[in-house]
């Protein structure tokens, strides 16, 4: 079968990619929810403004879309081709059709050698197991592997199943606290696409409410956030890609959650929960992992993705902790960017180090 390469950079033939896109990412199987043509195009509409967009397709004689790597250009911190999706995204991958074997992947990467010219690719959270790592593993230029973020994950399973992982005490302990949220009333309601859009204005606000007074991502208070994320996971949610739980106590909404979902991957993405949860001795983490779980049918998908970060309650549960990968791929000229992003992403990394220890020698030094 010949393959050949095509470049977009224009917004609306992005937007017209839509059904192309969506059976490519179907047919991934590594795919994750943030590689979905609903988050991504969603996601450039906001934050796109500042860059330029670099869509590398690979379509079969057909016209069928078998590759995509979906990126853009930024000039700052160094030229790069970088992916979509930026920080509100926890994974970031390419697209590779399981049918259509090794082929559209050399057209891939050569397609990205030529976008890429002077520029670094600079491919941030990818999953192990994700297909740039197949992109990677047969670069013929300078390539660097670095760790990035931390992600915990657990099996696919019903929650009874994912009680009975864990210690006998622990085990009571859940139990008693599933049990109080029965006996308190709390109801779960899955809210319709059509009542999407009000569902995730609330879930903002009782996001800011919970954390009011406290250290909150920022970005999750901003109207770019707000709108992107009403686009995306109300498309989503029309496709099957995501789902909004409404949670209810005494009739009023006292959370709302969004869970992502894909063939081998769920998680849940977002949450707002007032604090009377609290106040009644409600396990919001608890509840919002059972409510997960029950969309999850038959081992598919695999994974439980508790996604990134490394807090300290998402370990009650014992997930595995995965690392996700930062590929850094280059032409031969342009060896010495990528360079120097690894000198970077080292003085980060020792810099972060440096803030960690006083903190955990002090947690050493206490009784």
């Amino acid at each position: 079968m010949t393959y050949r390469a095509e470049l977009v950079t224009d917004e609306r033939d992005f937007a017209e990619l839509a059904g192309d896109w969506n059976r490519l990412h179907r047919h991934c199987a590594c795919a994750t929810p943030f590689q979905s043509h609903a988050w991504l195009h969603s996601w450039w509409r906001s934050y796109g403004h500042h860059a330029r967009l670099r869509l590398v397709l690979v379509r079969a004689a057909g016209g069928e879309l078998a590759a995509a790597a979906p990126l853009m250009r930024v000039r700052r911190p160094l030229p790069a081709l970088v992916p979509l999706g930026g920080a509100v995204s926890d994974y970031g991958d390419v697209l590779l059709a399981d049918e259509h074997g090794d082929e559209p992947l050399a057209v891939l990467s050569g397609a990205l050698s030529d976008v890429a010219r002077g520029a670094l690719i600079d491919l941030r959270e990818v999953r192990p197991g994700g297909a740039a790592e197949r992109l990677y593993e047969q670069w013929p230029g300078p390539r660097r592997r670095v760790d990035d973020s931390v992600c915990l994950e657990l099996p696919a399973a019903p929650m009874r199943e994912l009680i009975a992982r864990l210690p006998s005490k622990t085990q009571q302990r859940l139990r008693a606290k599933l049990r109080r949220l029965d006996a308190l009333g709390v109801q779960r309601h899955v809210v319709a696409p059509g009542g999407v859009e009000a569902a995730l204005v609330r879930l903002l606000e009782l996001h800011r409410l919970q954390w009011q007074g406290r250290k909150v991502t920022s970005e999750h208070l901003r109207p770019r956030f707000r709108e992107h994320l009403v686009r995306a996971v109300g498309a989503m949610v029309c496709s099957g890609d995501a789902v909004v739980t409404e949670f209810r106590l005494d009739g009023e909404v006292v959370a709302v959650d969004v869970t992502l979902l894909s063939p081998r991957l769920a998680g849940g993405y977002l949450y707002g929960a007032h604090p009377v949860l609290r106040e009644r001795k409600a396990d919001v983490a608890a509840m919002l992992l059972d409510s997960t779980a029950t969309h999850l049918k038959d081992g598919v998908p695999g994974t439980l993705s508790l996604l990134r970060g490394n807090e300290p309650y998402k370990h009650h549960w014992r997930p595995r902790t995965v690392v996700n990968q930062r590929l850094l791929l280059a032409r031969r000229h342009a060896a010495p960017l990528l360079a120097a992003a690894l000198c970077d992403a080292t003085a980060r990394r020792h810099g972060r180090e440096l803030l960690r220890a006083p903190r955990e020698r002090d947690r050493g030094g206490r009784p």
